[in-house]
């Protein structure tokens, strides 16, 4: 009986190699790799701006009901603040600027020499945009505010205004974050800020005025640097 049960104890030990040899590899545990946060546009962020706007000043003089227009330009500079909020693709937030501007230009169409310079402007926009991870095309619009200055010169005559004037803007632009905190940007605006009117008793007698309508055009390059916020989407790698 021990005779027998010898025999087989062998018999199994010699076919327990081959056995093992018919079973399949045994693969290593997956290596782990740790999470890797995604780039999200949300957060507060500030920055510059520089660029340049020209404009068109379209004026009428009352009540003699002549007019004329010229085109005030120069170059516009300030700093923006800003929060982005990052839903899936879409991208809103708030943006508001300030800037000051070298905008300026006179003109003499008929012996009155006509002055019209925009000291400061700024806006508070709304944006909107799609975003392709780090590059994001957006839309923005929203109120526009600036101070205007007006004179006009004549022969021993001089007259001059000065407004603070709240108007509209619409626009777009791309924005490309270079790194995690800093972005640079490139943007098209246009704005319109209404009429505005100067008494022009001087130069044109009394009771007379001169009404301007005030539109502009601007590009601008700038950069934000984005604060980290408490919630940042990441994506884990296996």
């Amino acid at each position: 009986m021990i005779r027998k049960f010898l025999i087989a104890a062998a018999a199994l030990a010699a076919a327990a190699p081959a056995f093992a040899a018919d079973l399949p590899p045994r693969e290593a545990p997956p290596v782990y790799t740790p999470a890797v946060p995604l780039f999200s546009w949300t957060g507060l962020y500030l920055g510059g701006q520089i660029g340049y706007a020209w404009g068109t000043d379209t004026l009428t003089v009352f009540p003699f009901g002549f007019g004329t227009n010229f085109t005030p330009n120069g170059v516009v500079g300030g700093a923006h603040i800003g929060y982005n909020l990052q839903l899936n693709q879409f991208v809103v937030g708030l943006e508001g600027d300030v800037e000051g501007t070298g905008i300026s230009r006179s003109f003499s169409p008929g012996g009155v020499l006509y002055n019209t310079s925009i000291p400061v402007q700024g806006s508070i926009r709304g944006r909107l945009g799609v975003a392709f991870d780090r590059a994001l095309l957006y839309a923005t619009g929203g109120g526009e505010f600036a101070g205007f200055d007006t004179s006009y010169t004549g022969i021993g005559t001089f007259d001059r205004g000065s407004h603070t004037q709240a108007g509209w803007t619409i626009g777009g632009g791309i924005e490309y974050a270079v790194t995690g905190n800093w972005s640079i940007r490139a943007e098209y605006r246009y704005a319109d800020f209404g009429h505005l009117a100067d008494p022009t008793p001087f130069a044109f007698g009394f009771g007379s005025f001169v009404n301007h309508h005030e539109t502009e055009n601007a590009v601008r390059a700038g950069f934000s640097y984005k604060f980290d916020s408490f919630w940042t989407p990441v994506a884990a790698r296996y």
